[in-house]
């Protein structure tokens, strides 16, 4: 009797199907914004969709709000299998030896999203993204969030209102260089900090895309915004390269396929994002709109351009004059 139970249960075992016999192959997503920011949405858009190609076969645990790591920790916790995904800014890649990324720090390098998609979606994001694999990565996709406003408690009209302000920025060589040029006095803090800092007046103020100040409530404790549209902040979408290569082919595919559409999810969803955020704002009463004149915004980026300039080196000279050819900057 027993072993015809047996051999029940081991002919019953091979007819399942292999997903139902396996535990589901768990990536662990940590990023460090809220779940309603344009990346928030993302990462859950593609975990839906993952979970839907893969029928199962792999699980997508996402955790926001630097729940597991924060911003100096999370890419070491990459490169060390901790997470298997991250869609960290690209200026956290510099530390990592790639200061070819900063080249999106640089102030006034894109005017739009359209001069911004020439460079990500074109050659040039796709030679970046291969010089990550050296450090045990694999880039998959780059992300928007959108163009940086700033915001302090008094009025930043002119480059002048700048000088002396402690400006948040995040570990940049480039944007230090940027707050610097129009006087300020940069600090540099994990982005779960900041709010705490700017009630507690440890900074003054901070650059940061609309829907990354709005999310985060920023503006409770800013009095001034100021519409200077001066940097862009945007991700690339990274998974450990070891994890990846030991996917089974099929697998790979199908997030490859996910991660695809939620890459045009999320780069739908940033301006309109943003546009909201700053209603938000607006509506709130607690901060004061900005909007620079042309003549105004042309003077700041005048202060900024010595940016470039100084970080030419550092950059790589031949990589930034693709960028520039791409997009028609003009020094």
């Amino acid at each position: 009797m027993f072993k015809k139970i047996l051999a029940a249960v081991v002919t019953l075992a091979l007819a399942l199907p292999l997903s139902a016999q396996a535990a589901p192959i768990i990536i662990k997503f940590s990023h460090v914004v809220a779940n309603d920011t344009p990346k928030g949405q993302a990462a859950n858009y593609f975990k839906k969709l993952a979970e839907e190609r893969t029928k199962g076969r792999v699980k997508v645990e996402v955790y926001p709000n630097s729940q597991l790591f924060k911003d100096k920790e999370e890419m070491e916790a990459l490169q060390m299998g901790s997470v298997q995904m991250l869609a960290p800014s690209l200026a956290k890649f510099a530390p990592l030896g790639l200061k070819e990324f900063e080249l999106f720090d640089l102030p006034f390098i894109f005017d739009d999203y359209n001069e911004l998609h020439k460079v990500t979606q074109g050659p040039v994001g796709a030679k970046l993204l291969k010089k990550l694999e050296t450090k045990g990565l694999i880039g998959l996709a780059y992300w928007d969030n959108g163009f940086k406003v700033m915001s302090a408690n008094k009025p930043l009209k002119n480059v002048t209102d700048m000088r002396g302000l402690k400006m948040r920025i995040q570990s940049s060589k480039v944007l230090d260089s940027q707050m610097r040029s129009v006087g300020a006095i940069p600090q540099v803090l994990a982005f779960s900090e900041v709010y705490q800092a700017l009630q507690t007046g440890v900074v003054d103020g901070t650059e940061n895309p609309p829907s990354n100040l709005y999310t985060q409530k920023m503006h409770e404790v800013q009095k001034y915004v100021t519409m200077s549209n001066h940097g862009y902040l945007g991700y690339a979408v990274l998974v450990n390269k070891k994890f990846w290569m030991g996917l089974p082919a099929d697998i790979r595919a199908a997030l490859e396929s996910s991660m695809k559409d939620a890459t045009a999810f999320a780069n739908s969803v940033a301006k309109k994002d943003n546009d909201e955020a700053m209603a938000g704002v607006k509506k709130s009463g607690k901060s004061q709109i900005i909007t620079l004149t042309p003549a105004e915004r042309a003077a700041w980026k005048k202060a900024m351009d010595k940016t470039h300039k100084e970080n030419m080196g550092r950059i790589g000279a031949d990589i930034v004059k693709e960028v520039y050819a791409a997009t028609g900057y003009k020094p």
